[in-house]
């Protein structure tokens, strides 16, 4: 079995890393069917411009939690309740995926028709996923599952380039380092393995929620 290290020093497992959760029934689905769709965009237009497929996906990444936060939101003013932490929860996980945007930024600037892509995917990933939570909570969190899976996979891939020294080691951004508490000589490699941290943990988080609505 191989091993990763990660900046925090923690191990994780190759199971661990590339887990999978295998879709129960239609909604589950419908939500995998709709990420590997959108997989099949992003591998057509970005291929292995990974830094650039980072600007762009981040924008898409960050929109689950703030619309489910919202929605969690109303519900625990209808309801008159608490929302037993749901809220803080994904507001944080959208905070955290903005600053991998902030971060990726410093390492690739999207172009023209990039930024354009990202005005379209924002609008229209957010107003159907707004539609999928308001309806099914479950498929919304699961598809978030699986959008995360896919970033862990994503990332792995531009981390195995880098390592290879088919992509260039830069310095990793101030902000990166700030924000991570990264060492002052920390690099990309560093970087993308924060990230994918990050990512997993949103996956494990979103998948749990969606078990938590079934």
């Amino acid at each position: 079995m191989h091993l990763h290290a990660t900046p925090d020093n923690i191990i994780v497992s190759e199971h661990q890393l590339f887990f999978h959760y295998k879709p129960h029934g239609l909604r589950d689905t419908v939500a995998y069917g709709l990420v590997r769709f959108a997989l099949w965009v992003a591998d057509t237009f970005f291929r292995e411009r990974y830094g650039h497929r980072a600007v762009v996906l981040e924008t898409v990444a960050a929109v689950p939690g703030m619309v489910g936060g919202m929605m969690q939101h109303f519900k625990a003013l209808r309801h008159l309740r608490d929302d037993g932490g749901w809220i803080r929860t994904l507001l944080a996980e959208a905070e955290n995926e903005r600053m991998h945007l902030m971060v990726f930024i410093h390492i690739a600037q999207p172009t023209s028709l990039e930024r354009l892509l990202i005005f379209v995917a924002q609008w229209v990933f957010g107003l159907s996923y707004f539609c999928i939570y308001l309806f099914s909570p479950h498929t919304a969190h699961r598809l978030a599952g699986y959008l995360e899976e896919a970033a862990v996979h994503s990332y792995s891939e531009y981390l195995a380039e880098v390592e290879a020294n088919e992509r260039k080691n830069i310095p990793a951004p101030a902000l990166a380092i700030r924000y991570w508490s990264l060492a002052p000589a920390a690099r990309l490699r560093e970087v993308i393995i924060a990230t994918r941290n990050d990512e997993m943990h949103h996956r494990d988080v979103n998948h749990k929620l969606a078990d938590t609505l079934n």
